[in-house]
């Protein structure tokens, strides 16, 4: 078989793959943001279909001898094709472990559970979402043991989002965040009423902040011309590719903050997704790297870009106009130091810079647990509670508030969590070797967050999945991650917040 041959062959049945990926993120979409409930049974038929097929696609004997042909002539493909090639053989030693039928049921049940869980977050009603719930973790441990593990079970899950990170690596990552991050979190509780956030959560027009919304994404620098901006109950972002790339957030009438940080967040996702290399972004490569890399993304614009007082020197007239009844008379001096409150609350999404990672633990630990089957979901909401009365100090009054607030393991997302305290410590790495190349605070007051979106997408965005996780923090920073920017940033900014 000629090695020409065997790279077209390839090419083609991956552009196949492509389209069927394609075809069934447009039918995610449209359940997350609209679908009709009764839509819900032929969606998730025509997802198992669209999944099976790309397993045949992956499994199939013909594909497999071409593509191993190409692995034994690597030193022939150029960068692209060789990684191209490398990474879906990758997907292949996962995929193949995977019986063609449990791999259909389980998109099917996937597409079935997310609408059951927003539809028992809406109604507090855990015991809706707890039979889906039980038999996604009894796909996920199947998973695990077909796809094997060295050291801990969960070790498989997070090598899907962070590859080669591992329980041991991670656990002493959190030890060394618990240590040093709380000691200053009791500080701080002791001062609880030291600032105050009663601003943000008066009655804001709806309206008004979905017309703000759509203003601050602009601002960041996405491109409304290759992207959608809409409403569901947990913000997402999905990049179709980089000219159709989707992202949603969500609007209280009592609270700012969600739809105004939440629009931010997903800004930093999709702005990384629009700014792919074009020479990627039709292939397997063109989307983010590993969520850790994506996810430090979100938080930099989030967090050290949104809630730094420099950033909002150009804009925050804007916001008092648009909201003249509640802002008219705030101070910005106010305004930032409401936005960077740090209080123990109970939704991971709305928590503040210095609580968050603690939100993240408890869901890492949970997920071990559920993946060892340590614990069971029946007890999820009772471990739940007293886990975040545990490293919160406080108690969710229901279970939207609580073991339902996330929708990540209604879409079968174990292993996730940790990327986003591995996020937050990559986003202040960048964001200490990028204020050594630019003026950054300068950038934000003039209002030039074009520079800020141009030197990302160059050390970053650019690369997609052609560069590893270490590859691409070297390049943007000039070492491997190291959370002690992440640690150092949080203390200098709380402690002066603070006083303490």
């Amino acid at each position: 078989m000629k090695y020409q041959e065997a790279l077209d062959y390839v090419t083609n049945k991956l552009e196949e793959l492509s389209n069927y990926d394609y075809a069934s993120s447009i039918i995610y979409w449209d359940l997350e943001t609209g679908a009709p409930k009764e839509g819900i049974r032929k969606a998730s038929k025509v997802l198992g279909f669209y999944s099976g097929e790309s397993h045949k696609i992956l499994t199939d004997h013909k594909f497999n001898k071409n593509l191993d042909l190409l692995l034994e002539n690597l030193d022939l493909l150029d960068t692209i094709h060789k990684k191209i090639i490398i990474e879906t053989k990758k997907d292949i030693e996962n995929i193949k472990k995977i019986p063609l039928n449990e791999y259909k049921e389980y998109s099917e049940l996937l597409s079935q559970a997310q609408p059951i869980w927003a539809e028992a977050r809406e109604k507090n009603d855990f015991s809706l979402f707890l039979p889906y719930l039980k038999k996604i973790i009894q796909y996920k441990q199947k998973y695990v043991n077909y796809k094997g593990y060295k050291e801990h079970p969960y070790d498989a899950v997070l090598d899907d989002y962070e590859p080669g990170i591992t329980v041991k690596q991670l656990d002493v990552f959190f030890e060394n965040l618990k240590d040093k991050l709380v000691p200053l979190i009791l500080k701080i509780n002791q001062k609880k009423d030291f600032i105050s956030n009663d601003l943000l959560k008066l009655d804001y027009s709806i309206e008004k902040q979905k017309e703000f919304s759509i203003f601050i994404a602009k601002y960041l620098g996405f491109d409304f011309e290759r992207g959608l901006l809409k409403e569901s109950a947990h913000p997402f972002s999905m990049g179709l590719n980089k000219y159709d790339v989707r992202m949603t957030t969500r609007y209280f009438l009592n609270d700012l903050q969600p739809s105004l940080f939440g629009t931010i967040h997903e800004s930093g996702h999709s702005l990384y997704e629009q700014n792919i290399g074009e020479d990627i972004w039709e292939t397997r490569l063109g989307g983010g790297n590993s969520m850790g890399i994506h996810e430090s993304q979100s938080r930099l614009y989030e967090n050290l870009i949104a809630r730094s007082l420099e950033f909002w020197i150009p804009i925050y007239p804007q916001l008092q106009e648009a909201f003249p009844e509640n802002l008219k008379d705030v101070t910005l001096e106010e305004f930032y130091k409401a936005i960077n409150k740090s209080q123990s609350d109970l939704i991971r999404v709305e928590a503040d810079e210095l609580t968050y990672s603690l939100h993240i633990i408890l869901r890492y630990e949970i997920e071990k647990e559920l993946i060892e089957g340590k614990i069971t979901p029946e007890e999820l909401p009772k471990i739940w509670n007293e886990r975040m009365e545990k490293y919160l100090g406080v108690t969710p009054p229901n279970d939207s508030d609580g073991v339902l607030q996330d929708v990540h393991w209604a879409a079968g997302l174990f292993g996730y969590f940790p990327s986003y305290a591995l996020g937050s410590a990559n986003a202040s790495q960048i964001m200490n070797t990028m204020r050594n190349k630019l003026d950054v605070d300068k950038l934000l007051k003039e209002g030039k967050l074009d520079k800020i979106k141009g030197y990302l997408g160059e050390n970053i965005h650019k690369y997609g999945k052609l560069k590893d996780p270490n590859e691409i923090m070297e390049i943007a920073t000039g070492e491997t991650p190291n959370s002690k920017y992440y640690v150092d940033y949080l203390i200098e900014k709380y402690s002066n917040l603070y006083e303490v």
